[in-house]
């Protein structure tokens, strides 16, 4: 009798085994849904018809692939024979792929030259894991940017500022050469002249602006050590429609074109008295992606040009100094080669203003909202692309605002920055442009309004807002962060866009930022 039950209550040990084993072995069941893929009467996920099929299922049935031969993938990427969209030789080999086969990531994380567009990302930035290129933590994971390093309290090599040849046809504080202080600038660039798109010669807009670089110049005469420099080119040179919009690209990609340009230049300068050019060219790179009439040669093709302007430049007596303006955004910047062209030129004047503005309206990387275009937060980002390709922090020369960047907000109820705009803000009785307001026109809208501007330290910006407007700015405390940030990363200078005032000029003086300092 013992024997017999000790028999009976081993046969269901081992029954209760087998069961206890095959519930632990299945991946689902009626209960216990599959992840991805349908669960098969079996207890296990996969996808077809023996996972699948009305016979074989019995939970997730309904389970659709991302992908298969007849339904590619929506983002266009390699659609895998499991059904699974994505890049690489896991998705993308020939004995893996059904769908799609021929796409690519933009950069080669590692899947092989034959999987990537380009091996590596413009301007060194990282590449994800995924293929794409970027700077946050999500591409590059713990690697850091090495920055320079210097102390604060030491001095800056150039103090350059541009006069704008327009700026004396506002309707009011109209500013003229003759009010710039003396002592503040090392530099002085006259913008903007522009270039016969069919002769290759440098001509000034109108006889007004051959009357104001004249008045320039002639303030070498009481500051000998000062030196003007013609800035040619400008954002409106390059917009599409105008006859001017392929000139650069033109003249970089055809030697002959260059020598008409240099003959032209080189008497021009002398003409004139000047002492060097600046090129600002809203921008090289393939007009399909830029939209700014350029081609994908130009990135090749510039620096020749710089090189050849360099050596005709040599024979003029001094008159040779050479820079260039460059954007603070990856996506305009990735078209220079910063490298090769830092060869040829005397300093890069970086736009480090401008990052944000009514544009950012339908953008789906930025979004309408309020946001400072001279966060010094997104100037760093900008930096450190300089940085990541071991540019010289003395060649480099940053750029400040004289001017803010206002909105129309969406809501009064949400006035600070993060919240939405609805459009570029009212005109200023000066500057008659919709979202820009000059600093003398802010400080105006401040004391009528007795508003108390908001100090934004991390981004190194002011902050005011009024009924449903805001507007971000630089004053004197602002500048003086903006100074001591470029001396810290031991910068070159620093250069305005642009003196409308002559207390523009004496703020600069008041953050320690002039040529005797």
């Amino acid at each position: 009798m013992g024997s017999f039950l000790l028999k009976g209550i081993f046969a269901l040990l081992v029954v209760l085994f087998y069961a206890v084993s095959l519930t632990v072995a299945q991946d689902c069941s009626a209960v216990n849904q599959c992840a991805t893929g349908c669960c098969s009467k079996f207890g296990y996920c996969g996808v077809g018809d023996e996972f699948c099929s009305k016979e074989n299922c019995v939970a997730n049935c309904d389970f659709k692939l991302g992908c298969d031969a007849k339904n590619p993938c929506k983002g266009g990427e390699c659609c895998s024979k499991h059904g699974f969209c994505g890049l690489g030789p896991d998705y993308c080999a020939p004995e893996i792929c059904v769908a799609g086969c021929d796409a690519k990531s933009y950069c080669d994380p590692g899947y092989g030259a034959e999987y990537a567009e380009i091996p590596k990302c413009p301007l060194n930035v990282c590449c994800s894991k995924w293929g794409y290129c970027g700077i946050t933590k999500d591409f590059c994971g713990d690697k850091q940017v090495q920055r320079p390093s210097c102390s604060k309290s030491g001095s800056l090599e150039r103090v350059i500022g541009y006069y704008e040849g327009w700026v004396g046809n506002r309707p009011c504080n109209a500013f003229y050469p003759e009010k710039l202080p003396l002592g503040v600038y090392t530099h002085l660039n006259y913008a903007f002249a522009t270039i016969n798109p069919d002769t290759f010669e440098v001509l000034l807009p109108t006889q007004k602006d051959v009357d104001l670089l004249k008045r320039l110049v002639a303030l070498k005469r009481a500051d000998p050590d000062l030196k003007v420099l013609i800035a040619i080119g400008g954002w409106t040179f390059n917009d599409p429609g105008q006859p001017t919009q392929p000139v650069f690209s033109d003249l970089a990609r055809s030697e002959e074109n260059q020598r008409k340009f240099f003959r032209s230049l080189i008497t021009f300068m002398a003409t004139y008295d000047l002492d060097g050019v600046d090129l600002d060219w809203e921008y090289p790179g393939p007009d399909s992606i830029t939209d700014r009439g350029g081609r994908e040669e130009d990135f090749q093709n510039f620096p020749i040009f710089m090189r050849n302007l360099k050596t005709a430049l040599k024979s003029t007596g001094g008159r040779d100094e050479i820079s260039i303006t460059i954007p603070a955004s990856y996506w305009f910047l990735q078209f220079f080669d910063i490298v090769e062209l830092e060869k040829h030129i005397s300093f890069f004047n970086i736009m480090s203003y401008d990052l944000h503005g009514a544009w950012d309206k339908g953008n789906n990387w930025t979004g309408a909202y309020l946001n400072s275009h001279t966060n010094l937060t997104e100037i760093t980002d900008a930096m450190d692309l300089l940085w990541r390709n071991n540019i010289s922090p003395a060649k480099v020369v940053l750029g400040l605002a004289f001017y803010g960047r206002a909105f129309t907000a969406t809501s009064r109820s949400c006035m600070t920055p993060g919240c939405t705009f609805e459009s570029a803000a009212e005109k200023g009785p000066c500057s008659r442009e919709n979202g820009i307001l000059l600093n003398s026109e802010i400080i105006d809208i401040i004391r009528e309004k007795r508003l108390t501007p908001t100090l934004y330290e991390k981004e190194a910006v002011k902050v005011v807002h009024w009924d449903n407007q805001w507007v971000a700015f630089d004053d004197k405390e602002t500048l003086k962060m903006k100074a001591d940030y470029a001396r810290g990363q031991c910068l070159g200078g620093v250069m305005v866009w642009a003196f409308r005032e002559r207390q523009d000029s004496r703020a600069m003086l008041l953050v320690g930022l002039s040529a005797r300092v």
